[in-house]
């Protein structure tokens, strides 16, 4: 049985995770696999409760972080290839932008496996200065020399990666859509609705507007929260902004809540808040609870890759408004399932989302084709067929 050695960036609550588990669990018993990644940061919730459903036991690398240190990077560099050694791989799949560092380069002094990289998405624009982009970017292209193949999760990824990027030559790249059990976001929707909204004590009438991800600078919040403040003025509706997750921009947000004079309630406050136009609920692990509860899912990035948020918003027939980056037009179906906007476009971002507040019949038909749309597209068995075929390809070249 071929051997895979899985990494993945760390264990938090995301994309990487979730298809690194179910890649784990479901490439068996063609594939045996050995999953390792980081730990969380602080700021952010622990995937532990994904790994014990599915019944995976994974290796954690302490030193592998998210941010670039020197002591650390070579520390995690030698346990990964000291796994290497011992695991004896025919395969290492790199999963995001420091596992692929750390792995692909171990990988390569290994020297006895094929080399493979996801570009969960990246961090060419609205992370860094224009020198540590460039930087990033000449590591990128000379790890690429040495991988065998690079999969981008989205067309619009690959033609970023190869054309505009130019990180590899398009042939080398490989477009494998990510991959969830998106079942789940498609049942007891009534159910979980009725409890999600009794526990943040909103009647019916009440329109709740969700933003679901960590709270760093290039989820751009700060755009969300001011079209909010701005629509709700312009609506005789009472609406209420849901801030699910957790980061260092919390305080930050809080502040310009403030400034923009919308109540707040934050996870720990006493109930009577909330009545407060903002929620901060903090991490959430039940999603599915999440979005059956509001009514409307938000997204204001910078930069994505493949938005998680949105596929399984489209999973729980909720309408959709949302920035034009990154892979989100491959997620999902533009004024049929989602209201896009230009990137950080304050006036059109506020428009859409007055007209979504306002327009009930257009929530509703925005909610319809959802499900349809991502059942069969984002499901892990075909991510888990596709994966197979090409790890096929590569071992029989």
């Amino acid at each position: 049985m071929p051997r895979v050695l899985r990494i993945i960036n760390r264990f938090n609550l995301g994309g990487p995770t979730f298809n690194a588990a179910l890649l784990t669990k479901y490439m068996q018993p063609d594939y045996e696999t050995m999953l390792v990644g980081g730990k969380e940061e602080d700021s952010e919730e622990s995937s532990k409760h994904i790994l014990d459903n599915l019944g995976i036991e994974a290796t954690l690398v302490e030193a592998m972080q998210r941010d670039v240190g020197l002591k650390n990077d070579r520390t995690a560099y030698k346990e990964v290839l000291k796994m290497m050694r011992d695991f004896k791989p025919d395969i290492v799949h790199t999963h995001a932008s420091k596992a692929g560092a750390i792995g692909r380069s171990a990988g390569i002094a290994y020297g006895k496996a094929k080399l493979v990289h996801t570009f969960h998405g990246h961090v060419f624009h609205s992370y860094f200065s224009k020198a540590k982009t460039q930087l990033y970017l000449n590591i990128e292209r000379a790890l690429a020399l040495k991988t065998d193949r690079i999969i981008a999760i989205s067309q619009r990824q690959k033609i970023e990666l190869a054309k505009k990027y130019r990180i590899c030559p398009a042939k080398k790249i490989e477009v494998i859509p990510l991959g969830f059990d998106l079942e789940k976001f498609n049942q007891d929707r009534q159910e979980k609705r009725n409890s999600f909204r009794k526990t943040y004590h909103l009647k019916e009438n009440e329109i709740a507007v969700g933003i679901i991800g960590r709270l760093v600078p290039i989820k751009n919040h700060n755009l969300f929260l001011r079209a909010f403040a701005r629509a709700i003025k312009k609506t005789d509706k009472k609406v209420k902004a849901f801030i699910v997750g957790d980061g260092s921009e919390q305080g930050a947000l809080i502040e310009l809540c403030k400034s923009l004079e919308l109540s707040l309630y934050c996870k720990g406050d006493n109930e009577s808040s909330l009545d407060a136009q903002v929620i901060f609920t903090s991490w959430i692990k039940d999603i599915d609870w999440v979005n059956a509860g509001i009514d409307i899912v938000a997204l204001s990035s910078l930069n994505e890759g493949t938005p998680v948020s949105l596929i399984e918003a489209q999973a729980s027939k909720k309408p959709i408004i949302t920035t034009k980056v990154g892979g989100v037009t491959n997620v999902v179906q533009p004024n049929k399932t989602a209201l896009v906007v230009p990137n950080d476009d304050m006036k059109q971002f506020e428009k859409k989302l007055l007209s979504l507040i306002q327009n009930d019949k257009l929530r509703q038909q925005m909610s319809e084709d959802g499900w349809k749309h991502v059942s069969e597209k984002y499901h892990y068995k075909r991510l888990v067929k596709d994966m197979k075929q090409l790890y096929h390809d590569l071992l029989h070249e």
